[in-house]
C-alpha cells in the first residue's frame, strides 16, 4: 500500500497543499458528514473558503432500501435526483416517491438543525464548489451529491478526498469538472486501512469544527475588507 495518512487532519492537511496551487476562484469547502469534516475543515483553512455540509439521503425502494430510486441533497433548493429506471422498474408511482422524498428531507433538515444550528447555508452559485470526504468505496452517494450540486449552478465542480478506488473515480470523472485524489490504488477493499486513526467521529466534534469553520470564514472576511 502507497500513501498511510496518520489521521483524516493530516489527510486534509496533504489535499490542501495540492488543492492550494490550483488557485480556485471564490472556493467553498462542502463536506460530506461524519468523515468529510475534518479533512475539509483544514483545505477550508488554507483556501480560506467557507465550510458547509453537503446532506445527501439516498431515497430507497421501500420493499428494498438498499436499491436507490434517487437521492435528495440539502441546498437553498434542496436538489433530487431520480433513477428513472429503478423508479419504473420497482413500479414506483410519482406519488409515492413524493412521499418517501419528504421523509428524507425531514431526515436532512433534522441533521442540519442539529449539526448546524439554524446557520445559513453557503450558496454555491457562481463559485468553485469543492465536494470533500475522507474517501470513497462505490461512490454511489458522491454521484448523487455531485448530480444534485451541479444543479445549484457552481462555477465549477471539484471532488477532492484522500483516497478512493482507480475504477471509482473513473465512473465519477464524468459528474465534476476536477477531481484531486491523492490515492488511487487499483485493489482497494475499505477506506479504514488508509488511515492509522479511523475513528467514528461524533456529532459534537462536527459542531465544533463547523464553528472553527465559521471563524475562519469570519477572519477571512475581516482580512478582505481591510
Amino acid at each position: 500500500m502507497g500513501s498511510h495518512f496518520a489521521s483524516r487532519t493530516e489527510a486534509g492537511q496533504l489535499l490542501a497543499e495540492r488543492l492550494k496551487e490550483r488557485h480556485y476562484a471564490k472556493p467553498v469547502a462542502l463536506a460530506l458528514p461524519r468523515g468529510g469534516v475534518p479533512v475539509a475543515l483544514e483545505i477550508a483553512k488554507v483556501l480560506q473558503a467557507p465550510l458547509d455540509l453537503l446532506l445527501v439521503r439516498k431515497i430507497g425502494v421501500p420493499y428494498q432500501p438498499e436499491l436507490a430510486l434517487g437521492a435528495v441533497v440539502d441546498g437553498d433548493t434542496p436538489q433530487v435526483v431520480v433513477n428513472e429506471d429503478i423508479k419504473q422498474h420497482a413500479n414506483v408511482s410519482d406519488e409515492e416517491f413524493e412521499v418517501l422524498k419528504a421523509h428524507e428531507l425531514r431526515e436532512i433538515e433534522r441533521r442540519r438543525s442539529s449539526y448546524l444550528k439554524g446557520r445559513k447555508r453557503v450558496s454555491v452559485k457562481g463559485m468553485t464548489a469543492i465536494v470533500i470526504d475522507d474517501g470513497i468505496a462505490t461512490g454511489a452517494t458522491v454521484r448523487a451529491a455531485l448530480k444534485a450540486l451541479r444543479l445549484a449552478e457552481p462555477d465549477r465542480l471539484v471532488l477532492a478526498v484522500p483516497v478512493a478506488p482507480k475504477d471509482t473515480l473513473q465512473q465519477l470523472r464524468s459528474e465534476v469538472d476536477e477531481i484531486v485524489c491523492i490515492e488511487s490504488p487499483e485493489l482497494f477493499y475499505s477506506i479504514s486501512p488508509y488511515y492509522d486513526d479511523f475513528q467514528q467521529v461524533s456529532d459534537q466534534q462536527v459542531i465544533a469544527w463547523l464553528a472553527e469553520g465559521d471563524q475562519i470564514a469570519t477572519s477571512a472576511s475581516q482580512d478582505n475588507a481591510d
